[in-house]
């Protein structure tokens, strides 16, 4: 079996670091807000290149409590991509706002910058690019039309530490970025963890208070918040493996080029593009393929941990059909969901398992065709 992420590699080699700050925070007595916590968002916002970073216990809170800061509520509409995960578009429900649904760039899966400013309307308070599978948005256009139109715009970052547009890395452009250290992601803690960058010390200091039941100064509350403190342990945690975090993207993307030449040879699969002036960090190795679904059964039943992010776009699920939406509204999202697949995506993952992985996906896809 060749999984799509192996988390116990990684710990393999790290484990001892870990296990001994993890000792340090339990000998200390502080869990909650701690000295892990403050220097994990000094060291966080220097790599970054932000001026502030605020911690969290999740990349959906981010989401959620960057717009609570932006008091962007009922009646206001944020212009985002149906082509993420739930959480993007959970958190703009969660405050009460209509999510508006552009279509992807079908090279990036990315939201195409030069669909978004025909869905501005009086209404349109903000833009929430998703910065997916580690591929930067196109931030020139997307901060352009904002400027123009006095638009926030909030960065999901959550696939996307360390990625870089025009040697700026991602969550630096907007008023707000967002990341998740949900332990699969690039950075990942051993349990729930998120963060929020920000250059505006007004806004920072909003987070902060939103985090900790609304209030800045303890039994002082405000405005209504949240609990959202990302404990000291899992602080701890990501403190040592944000050291390595460079060369695990270094190694994500020595992947990424080793898969593109083993694919090089098969028209039926489409690699990623990545684009000028990007850093991609490939949170996620996704090709197109045809006859996906077989192919992803296939796989799996062949031992290989191909994931399927996304089978359903959000414009359809359940959870957002008072939105009205219906199939063939946008059409290049829909026709990607049903033939994107991710295959196995991690720094640890050997040479010899690339060619496995690719030499049995070229094996299912003619077995496909020959079955057709």
């Amino acid at each position: 079996m060749i999984p799509i992420l192996d988390s116990k590699r990684q710990y393999a080699k790290i484990g001892t670091e870990v296990e001994k700050v993890v000792c340090e925070v339990l000998r200390s007595g502080s869990y909650i807000l701690g000295p892990n916590v403050k220097a994990l968002e000094s060291e966080l916002a220097k790599y970054i290149g932000c001026n502030y970073t605020v911690a969290l216990n999740s990349g959906t809170d981010a989401l959620h409590l960057a717009l609570r800061a932006l008091d962007i509520g009922k009646g206001d509409e944020v212009i985002t991509t149906a082509f993420t995960f739930v959480a993007t578009t959970e958190s703009i429900e969660i405050v009460g706002a209509t999510p508006v649904f552009c279509d992807i760039n079908p090279d990036t899966f990315n939201i195409d910058a030069n669909k978004i400013e025909d869905l501005i309307t009086p209404r349109t308070k903000a833009i929430m690019p998703v910065h997916l599978y580690g591929q930067p948005c196109d931030m020139d256009k997307i901060m352009d039309i904002a400027k123009r139109h006095n638009l926030y715009v909030i960065e999901d970052c959550c696939q996307a530490i360390g990625a870089e547009y025009k040697g700026q890395k991602v969550g630096t452009f907007g008023d707000i970025g967002c990341y998740s250290f949900y332990p699969t992601k690039n950075l990942g803690g051993m349990g729930d963890g998120g963060l929020i960058t920000v250059n505006s010390e007004n806004l920072k200091n909003r987070i902060v208070a939103l985090r900790n039941h609304g209030g800045a100064i303890r039994y002082h509350h405000d405005e209504i918040g949240v609990n959202s403190r990302l404990d000291e342990i899992q602080a701890a945690i990501l403190r040592v493996k944000l050291n390595y975090i460079d060369e695990w993207n270094k190694a994500r993307r020595s992947h990424a080029a080793t898969y593109n030449e083993l694919f090089a040879g098969c028209s039926d699969i489409q690699t990623p593009k990545e684009l000028d002036n990007t850093y991609c960090v490939y949170h996620q190795y996704t090709v197109k393929i045809p006859n996906r679904d077989e192919i992803h059964k296939m796989l799996q039943e062949s031992g290989i941990g191909a994931m399927l992010y996304y089978p359903i776009p959000l414009h359809m699920q359940k959870v957002h059909a008072h939105l009205g939406y219906k199939m063939g509204d946008l059409p290049i999202t829909e026709k990607n969901t049903e033939c994107v697949i991710s295959l196995p995506m991690f720094p640890e993952l050997t040479l010899e398992e690339q060619k496995t992985v690719a030499s049995t996906l070229i094996s299912c896809l003619e077995k496909s065709k020959a079955l057709a």
